[in-house]
């Protein structure tokens, strides 16, 4: 169980919910539906995901506990086990590349963004680099999640890539603010163990208003899609969270503020936005 917990189980639903809008992109576009592909590299992406996760646990710092009130033999039993089942992904994800690579359904590009995701989860997780403890990791996350995953699902489907997934730019922003939310109920610990997030390397007062401008952003991009030739009748569902979105920024200027912490309702408002916008642009792709 705690294995599972480590894993990030919401990050992997993420991951499989960033995938099939790539997917749903290239269904759209009057791609063939590669049944195999999508199969395929739907494991490949949770199991990028899972060693990213896991990877971030076996080279934390000996002051960090993994687990409350660990003991030596626990902490080193659970670090080994994060790191088997770490290498173990990431030998089941080339056994998926060179199967794919031999059914010539992974063409050239692909290696390019499967290659990226390699590197992100390396020098997110792993010493020298580690930029989970430097104050880059949540964009990292963000840019894993919504930029690398639905790019690698477009491209085992169409064969290259499409301007329609520029649409991964503001979903990459988007998950930018949901990772930043996710510091603020951490910080104390954070601080305590001297955790270099994006949120105590920048503090709070520069990090909240650039909070506000990511998820601005976000929306501002949507409604410009037409400008590279995506129709508002397809955007148009992604501005049914922009209510919830605008609460998000309330909620967090009024924390900034002083305003009592409800940090329950908060981190579900961020999750529920960056979730339902790509639900739903998703849906609308696979409808149409």
């Amino acid at each position: 169980m705690t294995i599972l917990r480590l894993s990030r189980p919401l990050h992997l639903l993420l991951a499989a919910l960033t995938y099939s809008l790539g997917a749903s992109i290239a269904d759209y576009l009057g791609k063939p539906f590669r049944a195999d592909s999508f199969w395929l590299g739907l494991v490949g992406v949770i199991l990028a995901q899972v060693s990213m996760s896991l990877l971030s646990e076996v080279f934390r710092p000996e002051n960090e506990p993994i687990i409350e009130n660990e003991a030596l033999k626990d902490r080193l039993a659970l670090r080994n086990n994060a790191l088997y089942i770490s290498i173990a992904s990431l030998t089941a994800i080339a056994f998926i590349a060179y199967t794919l690579y031999n059914n010539n359904h992974l063409p050239l590009s692909s290696f390019f963004f499967l290659l990226l995701s390699i590197l992100i989860i390396l020098t997110y997780s792993i010493p020298p680099f580690r930029f989970i403890n430097r104050g880059f990791g949540e964009f990292l996350l963000a840019a894993h999640l919504a930029y690398v995953f639905p790019s690698i699902a477009y491209i085992l489907q169409a064969g290259g890539t499409h301007r329609f997934l520029l649409l991964t730019i503001p979903l990459t922003f988007l998950a930018f603010a949901y990772f930043i939310v996710m510091n603020f109920p951490s910080f104390a610990s954070d601080t305590k163990y001297a955790r270099m997030t994006f949120l105590t390397r920048l503090g709070w007062e520069r990090v909240v208003p650039l909070h506000h401008i990511f998820i601005l952003f976000t929306y501002i991009f949507f409604a410009l899609a037409p400008t590279f030739g995506l129709s508002l009748s397809l955007i148009w569902p992604a501005f049914l969270t922009l209510p919830f979105a605008l609460f998000q920024i309330v909620q967090l200027r009024n924390i900034s503020l002083g305003a009592p912490a409800n940090w329950t309702l908060l981190t579900a408002t961020a999750l529920a936005v960056l979730g339902l916008t790509t639900y739903f642009l998703t849906l609308t792709f696979w409808l149409r």
